[in-house]
């Protein structure tokens, strides 16, 4: 089940992420910032393996 979150960004990164949206294969904003967060969750958890 997904959940919707409300954020604030500034707006160069806001454009930044829609150019990538553009020029990708992400549907949109909402799925390139989830990608990303799950990138960044199991870099950490592969880094806190490596400890």
């Amino acid at each position: 089940m997904k959940v919707k979150l409300s954020i604030s960004m500034e707006e160069e990164l806001d454009k930044r992420l829609e150019d990538k949206v553009k020029d990708s294969i992400f549907r949109n904003k909402s799925h390139l910032i989830e990608y990303a967060v799950k990138s960044f969750l199991k870099k950490e958890k592969m880094e806190a393996r490596a400890k």
